[in-house]
């Protein structure tokens, strides 16, 4: 294909499943579970079966809009068909707060993990060496993108498989620390309001697996594969990490009340309970998995971020620069490049500050979050308002439930978080009066 041309259908089913448990991480409540642990009162493997739930009503609404919108740019193009092309920026702008500081919090954690492994090598080193390599392989086409991160998840997995049977062996020998009901019930009881509290940072866990549908125009199936992929994604998450936060809660020797009183010992909870529990190699195994795994992470989330940028500028909402294609790799370089150029100064810059991390995290969530609004809403534009649909369920209340999920968790957000938010998308409006347009005509017709 030209620099012009489309790009290229080269991703199967299993390609784009990789690339969703790439971005969410198979071991991804491994950093969180002291966090859930405290708030839940030890009821982390209940928290995460109603996250998964949660979650299952965003899935449903991007399996639905991919099947009649398969085009690049996910939640850019369905709100530009569902609400038009003003909303369908909007979306995309907001969506793009969350693709560009993912990666960058994803390389900062590689970078902060590797430079624990090895101090005399700066943090910020590490971020940027691990940016170059994966950035390279993006470039190189999302088949070899695909296959390394294939390599690279089935490492993850292998290494929480250990931790699955050799949790189970130490449990049958040695029998649990705390009751066998305890992760889904709480240590000695739990509340509504602890769970609930405790969901609404879990959720935050799943985010990524809406990429899947960035890659909409380069699978080799139908229409439906793409949201066939984003829900069993979900699903397959959801389940290993209920199984690996209710092994862990069953041999916590820290009790929730502990944990919550001293809040530093929170993050390092679940390489302790491996570290004392399983085996101590496993404990440095899991750290060097996780400071492998979010740096391809990050590659998937920088490819993701590149098929947005390319299809608000192919569809006239980003500069025409943007939408052209490689003629060797099949990949929208140009984009890819824009995007990793933003992600490598910011993930360099956090690694070069003490309070960098915590920066970056306290609003990576909120585009996303906002994102998905807009998509549930969509759904209820395109189906129920465009096309009259009667369907209650699918076009009514699973987008309905999504939305109010979705609001509840940016309620639930920091205040600085909230503000970013807010003046993002304050600079999405002015981008779009400066430029006169929503985008072209493509997203208006799009799924017509």
């Amino acid at each position: 294909m030209g620099a012009q041309g489309g790009l290229r259908r080269t991703l199967s089913a299993r390609d784009l499943i990789v690339y969703g448990l790439l971005f969410i991480g198979p071991l991804a409540p491994v950093g969180v579970f002291g966090v859930l642990d405290a708030r839940s009162l030890g009821a982390v493997a209940l928290v995460y079966v109603i996250a998964t739930i949660a979650m299952a009503f965003t899935a449903l609404s991007y399996a639905e809009m991919s099947r009649v919108v398969p085009k690049a740019g996910s939640v850019f193009a369905y709100a530009s068909a569902g609400l038009g092309p003003r909303a369908g920026f909007l979306a995309g702008w907001l969506v793009m707060l969350d693709y560009m500081l993912i990666p960058s919090v994803a390389y900062l954690f590689s970078g902060i993990a590797l430079h624990a492994l090895f101090p005399s090598v700066p943090a910020w080193a590490f971020t940027a060496l691990a940016f170059v390599f994966t950035t390279a392989l993006n470039v190189s086409g999302v088949q070899l993108a695909a296959r390394v991160g294939m390599v690279v998840l089935l490492s993850e997995i292998v290494v929480l498989a250990l931790f699955v049977v050799m949790a189970v062996a130490a449990l049958v020998t040695e029998g649990p620390v705390r009751p066998w009901l305890s992760p889904f019930v709480g240590v000695g009881g739990t509340t509504l309001a602890a769970v609930i509290g405790a969901v609404s940072v879990a959720v935050l866990s799943f985010l990524g697996f809406d990429a899947i549908a960035s890659f909409a125009e380069e699978t080799t199936g139908d229409s439906r594969q793409v949201g066939r992929a984003v829900l069993l994604c979900l699903g397959v998450a959801g389940v290993l990490f209920v199984l690996q936060t209710y092994l862990a809660g069953l041999l916590d020797p820290i009790s929730p009340a502990e944990l919550a009183a001293h809040p530093a010992a929170q993050g390092v909870t679940f390489y302790e309970v491996t570290d004392r529990s399983v085996a101590p190699w496993l404990a440095g195994l899991m750290k060097v998995a996780k400071a492998v795994g979010p740096a391809f992470a990050a590659m998937t989330a920088v490819a993701a971020a590149g098929r947005l940028l390319y299809g608000m500028a192919r569809d006239g909402g980003l500069p025409r620069a943007l939408s052209s294609v490689d003629a060797g790799s099949g990949t929208p370089r140009v984009a890819l490049l824009s995007a990793g150029a933003v992600t490598l100064v910011v993930s360099v810059w956090a690694a070069s500050r003490p309070d960098g991390l915590d920066v970056l995290v306290s609003v990576v969530d909120i585009g996303a979050l906002a994102a998905f609004t807009m998509l549930h809403v969509s759904v209820i534009g395109y189906f129920r308002i465009r096309r009259g649909s009667r369907d209650l369920w699918r076009h009514l209340a699973v987008p309905v439930a999504g939305a109010l999920v979705a609001v509840w968790v940016i309620v639930l957000a920091s205040s600085l978080a909230k503000l970013v938010g807010v003046l993002w998308l304050a600079a999405g409006f002015i981008v779009l009066a400066v430029r006169g347009r929503g985008p072209g005509g493509r997203a208006r017709s799009t799924g017509s």
